[in-house]
């Protein structure tokens, strides 16, 4: 029996404009006048080959700019290759992107006609279906609601839900589980799995490895366009990771080197203050899926893990962390003054979880201190040592949840909400 998915040497490049390329019509007509390029090509996808079988779930991981969505899309038939194929055998679920195909001033129960329609169904299949869409989404009572009005997890459940239920062969899902709730997250992937057990062939593009690891059957790596590994999740997540870890070192040594070059390093000696009682040892600044990162996309989480040594054990301490711009003024502040901390021993880790980092785009610096009791002394204070850069990303909004701050003294964590 064929697969219902195949891709043969599939090749993909897309022209990308330089940063200088013209603004106007004049400097159009200069630049070609002097035969003067204004994009590049851009190798999306190269010579990539694989299979999905029957009842089979593959993930795709790789950092962005990999060619996984460009894959997902051409898959589901949106652009074509310039060389290469792609064999689909059977009915095309996708949620290629969130609220595509929705329109904002449709309400919900327009867009699921129309989004039937465009999926396949007729007119009287989707009012058949329709109780069934509305009850999986759990949106009874903004049915009727114009779509703009939607939050991007509301219009998750509207998507997934129509999806769904339109008896695909195949599935097709890029990054939206990661906008829903837990809740509805546990309740797409129980959906997933019965469509599995129907042999439905499923392909899930994900940042999220951990959820990769436990619901596929294969993991296709990509990297560069190109086919990294593939194969068993564990085995693969596993060599992604460490890729992932060792550029970060890699581009970290690389920065050390450029400090030491311009005298940085004195400058940020200059940028700590305290008595050392107590001190950070090390702080490392993690994306949701817990790898080292040096920038976020607006409207994501992040976690910062501050490890310390103290001289002795301390009953109490205070630990704050703030975000400022290259001005000095403060977006975030967030402390463990008002909380019942336990002991800190001679060793700890203390970590802080940012929900939603909803900061404009820029350059920004994560300001730590470590004060004893009632703010009596510094220990130790780090300002302006730890840039992160936020980039835009009008994918994610709503509301910020509080940071959350856990101290892990002996592996065992208090985990504590703070305002």
């Amino acid at each position: 029996m064929s697969a219902p998915i195949t891709v043969t040497d599939l090749s993909k490049q897309f022209k990308r404009r330089h940063k200088q390329s013209p603004m106007t019509l004049k400097e159009t007509l200069v630049r070609r006048k002097f035969k003067s390029s204004t994009s590049e090509e851009f190798q999306a996808l190269d010579k990539v080959n694989f299979e999905i079988g029957s009842g089979e779930i593959v993930g795709i991981i790789g950092r962005n700019g990999a060619g996984k969505s460009t894959l997902l899309r051409m898959i589901g038939g949106v652009g074509l290759p310039d060389s290469g194929s792609i064999t689909v055998r059977g009915k095309v679920g996708a949620l290629l992107e969130l609220g595509a195909g929705f329109h904002p001033e449709l309400t919900g129960r327009e867009n699921i006609y129309v989004n039937g329609v465009i999926s396949g169904l007729t007119r009287v299949e989707v009012s058949q279906r329709f109780d069934d869409i509305v009850a999986f989404s759990e949106l009874e009572d903004f049915i009727d609601n114009p779509l703009r009005t939607y939050s991007s997890g509301m219009q998750l459940r509207l998507a997934f839900a129509i999806s769904v239920n339109t008896d695909p062969d195949i599935l097709l899902i890029d990054e939206v589980l990661a906008v829903g709730d837990l809740a509805f997250q546990q309740k797409c992937l129980e959906r997933i799995e019965y469509f599995k057990r129907k042999g439905c062939a499923i392909l899930i593009v994900s940042h999220d490895v951990e959820q990769v690891k436990a619901v596929c059957d294969r993991v296709i790596w990509l990297r560069g366009g190109t086919i990294a590994a593939h194969g068993d999740p564990q085995g693969v997540a596993e060599q992604y990771e460490h890729a992932m870890i060792m550029e970060t070192e890699k581009r970290r040594a690389t920065e050390s080197a450029q400090r030491i070059e311009t005298g940085q390093r004195t400058q940020d000696e200059n940028n700590r203050q305290g008595t050392r009682e107590m001190e950070i040892i090390d702080v490392q600044i993690k994306n949701s899926d817990g790898m080292p990162i040096a920038e976020v996309e607006r409207g994501c989480g992040l976690t910062v893990v501050i490890s310390c040594k103290s001289r002795e054990i301390n009953p109490s301490v205070i630990f704050s962390l703030s975000i400022s711009d290259m001005n000095g003024e403060i977006f975030l502040d967030t402390n463990t003054a008002d909380l019942d901390m336990p002991a800190i021993d001679q060793k700890c880790v203390a970590r802080v979880n940012i929900d939603k980092l909803d900061l404009p785009d820029g350059k920004y610096f994560l300001d730590l201190g470590i004060y004893e009791k009632d703010w009596v002394c510094i220990y130790d204070y780090h300002w302006h040592m730890h840039p992160l850069r936020v980039t835009e990303d009008e994918r994610h909004g709503g509301r910020r949840k509080r940071p959350r701050w856990e101290l892990l003294p002996t592996g065992q964590a208090n985990t504590v909400d703070i305002d």
